[in-house]
């Protein structure tokens, strides 16, 4: 039975009698193909993309699996549409946070129209992806049990300043992760989710040497979908995070040009990501100083 996705965090959503993304019980989500050249471009690249041996194995990883296409009823009752079916990447999670990051300091590709470029700049210089090289396009963070998940409207997502971006991206990785609140972010999870040879810095690092030397595609507009959820973590399993690249639609042809723009917006996610590793550990420094401080007095009968 196909549903309404639980843990779509950005994108076209199939509520309230509108065309989106649909997902079964199998592990499968169904992207309904855009009328528009959009479509076509992201089925196009697809299908190029699973069959091209220039692209290495362990890249492949970091990209959605393709089970080809479907025609399906649309969520919007408007009939049969044509759907990609892929791999629905929140399926084995149990209350996963998940954060859509769009990567490059330019979203709009060479192209494209007057008008679009124009709509894109707009949208880009309100957002911190002019400043930063990339922007939130939407998340989730499960708290707890008793509280669920923090999930901010797109508006508010829009609204967030590179510094925001910065807080909210600690906020990820924190046990005290609502926004709202004047707590600093303890960054609990960050050495868990964001450190390790399997965390976040690493998988984006991998992604990070691949494109300083791959000229097939430009990924214009693309996003870095990273998910992790607070079981995985408590009980040591492995991976614990994910980085997964989704929304191919404007992706062109490299023409043996390096991709710059996806490329320098990756590397400032790193630098901000790095960043709150070596904050979250000097923190970890600090308190475990404190501690071993308490204990030696407590030792010589101060305690109090």
């Amino acid at each position: 039975m196909l549903k309404v996705p639980e843990h779509q965090v950005a994108g076209h959503q199939a509520i309230h009698g509108k065309l989106g993304p649909l997902v079964d019980d199998s592990g499968r989500f169904y992207k309904p193909l855009q009328d528009d050249e959009r479509g076509s471009k992201e089925l196009s690249f697809y299908e190029s993309f699973s069959s091209d041996t220039r692209v290495p194995d362990h890249i492949r990883r970091f990209f959605p699996l393709f089970y080809g296409t479907q025609l399906l009823e649309a969520s919007d009752g408007s009939g049969l549409l044509l759907h990609l079916v892929l791999q629905d990447l929140a399926s084995n999670l149990l209350n996963p946070s998940i954060m859509d990051v769009k990567i490059g300091s330019r979203t709009w590709y060479p192209e494209a129209s007057d008008s679009y470029i124009k709509k894109c700049l707009e949208k880009d210089r309100k957002t911190s992806t002019v400043s930063l090289g990339f922007r939130i396009s939407g998340l989730q963070i499960y708290e707890s049990k008793e509280s669920g998940f923090w999930k901010p409207e797109r508006k508010e997502v829009l609204s967030f300043t590179p510094e925001i971006v910065r807080l909210v991206l600690r906020k990820f990785v924190s046990t005290n992760s609502c926004i709202g609140s004047n707590v600093n972010p303890d960054c609990l999870f960050a050495s868990s989710v964001y450190g390790g040879s399997t965390g976040i810095l690493e998988q984006l690092l991998e992604l990070k040497a691949w494109f300083e030397d791959q000229t097939i595609y430009h990924f214009n507009s693309c996003s870095l979908l990273i998910l992790f959820d607070k079981e995985s973590v408590s009980k040591g399993r492995t991976p614990v995070a994910e980085v997964k690249l989704v929304d191919f639609a404007h992706v062109v042809e490299g023409k043996g040009v390096i991709d710059h723009n996806f490329l320098g917006g990756l590397c400032s996610l790193i630098k901000v990501v790095s960043e709150i590793l070596s904050d979250s550990k000097e923190c970890s420094t600090k308190a475990c100083f404190v501690e071993s401080e308490k204990k030696f007095i407590c030792n010589n009968g101060t305690c109090q």
